[in-house]
């Protein structure tokens, strides 16, 4: 018998599998997945064990990961104990201004590499001078792309 469901399983777990080469457990990964096409939007950690074939003791870690990172929420319905998680509606945004932190800290760590070559010959320094200008400029332009999209949804709504 065929799972009408099947194409979108295949493709929470391509979903899962990038989020892994990047570092993050896999069934994080499908859970974003899954939040992104699951209807309704909101799942409880019983939902999301039944969907993604994953023990309840795993989701509840990658939950709780991915709440930390800020890319998901758990709310409550009323009259309802259980617990469902949703992704944030700001998710996207807010992980890009997330890395701004981190460009911010690669260009000032370039900054404290520069100044101990202070004296070298500019041809010595000019592999950390690139990485940088690299991070000096998404710090400075990934604000104001955040900004311009934010703009543009409040636009759309």
């Amino acid at each position: 018998m065929n799972d009408p469901n099947q194409p979108i399983m295949r493709w929470v777990d391509e979903f899962g599998l990038y989020f892994e080469e990047s570092g993050l457990p896999r069934t994080a990964g499908r859970i974003l997945g899954w939040l992104l096409v699951a209807n309704p939007p909101e799942q409880s950690a019983s939902d999301l064990t039944e969907a993604l074939k994953v023990s309840k003791s795993n989701i509840s870690a990658s939950a709780r990961m991915l709440q930390q990172f800020g890319l998901i929420e758990r709310v409550s319905r009323p009259g309802d104990r259980k617990d469902y998680y949703r992704m944030r509606s700001d998710v996207w945004a807010n992980a890009f201004l997330n890395k701004v932190g981190q460009f911010t800290r690669m260009r000032s760590l370039a900054d404290r590499g520069l100044k101990l070559l202070d004296a070298a010959p500019d041809e010595d320094k000019a592999r950390l001078n690139e990485f940088r200008e690299f991070y000096a400029f998404f710090e400075k332009e990934v604000p104001k792309l955040i900004e311009m999209w934010i703009r543009r949804n409040e636009g759309q709504s």
